[in-house]
């Protein structure tokens, strides 16, 4: 039943302008929109659980997957894992080859919106600066990595995290704001 319903949610993603690059697992209906002229790219083995039981810590929303502005660049690398995370490209978006995203994770390249003389309007690629996501990085439940962000290869973001500055590979980054420090530091 799960595989059925994953191919009917890879058609929509398909016909919103998905590319896939081989077989994915939609576990859960996910929300997808890609912007015209934008890229959407989902790599091989690719999972994501937007389903309630599709995740130990439960998935309180679907998956939030969305290219926002002409141009845009999202990408999902190989057997990459993602639990009811927000991932939203107003600019690029790039995450490597098996990397898990934890449950309600939020990776964001913008800041949505922009203050003028006439007030707030909506804008995702006014300050919208790139984030690039190394192989196989573990991005806790509820970690934010925000615009501009380039995290290293082997990297933990820990669970909560606010990531607002890049992370070299195989280091861990926790807390809010995150403070990095390498993965075997002495005691």
């Amino acid at each position: 039943m799960r595989r059925s319903f994953s191919a009917l949610w890879r058609l929509e993603a398909k016909l919103k302008g998905a590319q896939f690059q081989g077989g994915v697992m939609f576990a859960g209906r996910p929300i997808l929109s890609v912007a015209g002229n934008s890229t959407f790219i989902v790599g091989p083995d690719v999972e994501v659980a937007s389903a309630l039981r599709a995740n130990p810590l439960g998935c309180f929303q679907p998956c939030v997957l969305r290219t926002l502005a002409p141009g845009a660049r999202l990408v999902l690398g190989r057997k990459t894992g993602l639990s009811a995370a927000v991932i939203c490209a107003g600019l690029s978006i790039e995450i490597g080859e098996e990397c898990l995203i934890g449950s309600g994770a939020m990776i964001l390249d913008n800041d949505f919106h922009v203050y003028t003389a006439e007030g707030w309007r909506t804008d995702v690629q006014t300050g919208a600066r790139p984030v690039k996501i190394g192989r196989r990085v573990f991005v806790g439940a509820r970690a934010i990595i925000l615009k501009g962000v380039t995290i290293g290869d082997g990297a933990t973001i820990g669970a909560g995290a606010v990531v607002t500055r890049d992370v070299p590979s195989d280091h861990i980054a926790a807390g809010n704001p995150a403070v990095n420090f390498p993965r075997n530091r002495p005691a």
